[in-house]
């Protein structure tokens, strides 16, 4: 029986990606929290997931997981933080988004945790990531910068 799932699982890799493709961003957006403000555009959200991508190439460069991103932050290490939206619960992270101001972090929202793990490699989802600066891509992490610096921020927080 199990041999036989795995065989049903290993099918859809071999064909084409384009069949077998997941939720819309509006379809991940109805299971965002509530207080995952600022919340990343579509194509905001590809620029990140593509900078999670270079950046996990090298080897200390993407941080992943709550107490990995928290225990560098304290550390004083500086990077771009991206937080899932789609954790429950969320008082499991909702004082990071704190911590990354009184440090003057940027951080940001996407729809999905799913995504976010995928984008670094893995199979599994992720709760958060921080990206650290690198010059293989330089470039596109300034560009990023900008545009969640650039974001409204959330209610309730005085700029």
């Amino acid at each position: 029986m199990g041999k036989e799932k795995k065989e049903k699982a290993a099918a859809p890799e071999n064909g084409d990606e384009t069949v077998t493709e997941g939720p819309s961003y509006e379809e991940k957006l109805k299971f965002v929290s509530v207080i995952a403000k600022p919340m990343a555009s579509k194509k905001l959200t590809k620029k990140v997931y593509k900078v999670i991508k270079k950046g996990s190439k090298h080897k200390t460069f993407v941080r992943n997981g709550l107490k990995d991103v928290q225990s560098r932050i304290r550390k004083g290490e500086r990077g771009i933080v991206v937080f899932a939206g789609d954790v429950t619960p969320i008082e499991v992270m909702c004082h990071m988004p704190a911590v990354c101001e009184e440090k003057s972090l940027p951080y940001v929202y996407t729809p999905s945790r799913q995504d976010l793990g995928t984008a670094m490699g893995v199979k599994r989802g992720c709760l958060m990531v921080m990206v650290r600066e690198h010059e293989d891509y330089k470039e596109l992490y300034e560009e990023l910068t900008q545009e969640i610096t650039g974001l409204p921020p959330p209610v309730g927080v005085s700029v």
